[in-house]
């Protein structure tokens, strides 16, 4: 029995080349696949842990995340407050007021455990990622910070057509609403005093002082 012929393997002079210049005639003809960032910015998907933020309405100071975070990057002080009767005849209530809520991302691992384990939905992932700083102590956001990210937290999707707004949606709208009428009103109050603060004497059918009246003889 006779063993079949192998290859020689030997090749022409130069092949190793032309088999080069043959891949870069291959890829110069394919269509470019590669985002220019930062002028052309990912298209990421929804649920990308970018950063995370804080819809502090939502936040009843629990420290869930707190004891749960693994790299313990989360720092959180309150004060308690006595809220009175709702009812007359009813006792008053001590509820938990959040001082500080934030968030070391230089220490986060973006885990998501903080997330996940937040009774009350307090807690969002973010896509946003372009927060990089040169002082590692600005990586610490503090609650307006991370309030400001939440803005840029992508809507969920609806479970079924035509169902009902989030209720952290319809929440943060009526706060944003009832924080707009305050400043209207704040607005208008300021514009009212400064008017009254005026000199009257610019004013139509105002009286000239005695003083500035010509008298019955002089020429008009």
């Amino acid at each position: 029995m006779t063993a079949s012929p192998q290859p020689s393997g030997r090749s022409f002079p130069g092949s190793g080349l032309a088999k080069g210049l043959a891949v870069t005639l291959r890829t110069m003809t394919k269509k470019t696949v590669t985002a220019q960032y930062p002028e052309t910015q990912p298209d990421l998907p929804p649920r990308t842990r970018g950063v995370i933020g804080l819809f502090e309405e939502n936040c009843t100071v629990c420290m869930l995340c707190a004891r749960e975070c693994p790299d313990w990057c989360i720092y959180i002080d309150s004060h308690k407050e006595t809220v009175p009767p709702a009812a007359p005849g009813g006792r008053e209530r001590s509820r938990n007021v959040l001082d500080r809520f934030a968030i070391d991302f230089s220490l986060c691992m973006y885990c998501g455990i903080c997330i996940e384990v937040c009774p009350f939905d307090a807690l969002f992932w973010s896509p946003e990622f372009e927060y990089a700083e040169t002082d590692i102590r600005d990586l610490t956001h503090e609650r307006d910070k991370l309030r400001e990210w939440m803005w840029t937290v992508p809507a969920p999707p609806a479970l079924v057509p035509a169902a009902e707004e989030p209720k952290e949606y319809a929440a943060a709208r009526k706060s944003a609403d009832r924080t707009a009428a305050q400043q209207a009103a704040e607005a208008a109050a300021a514009a009212e005093a400064a008017e009254a603060a005026q000199p009257d004497s610019g004013r139509p059918g105002s009286t000239q002082p005695e003083s500035d009246r010509p008298e019955d003889g002089d020429a008009r």
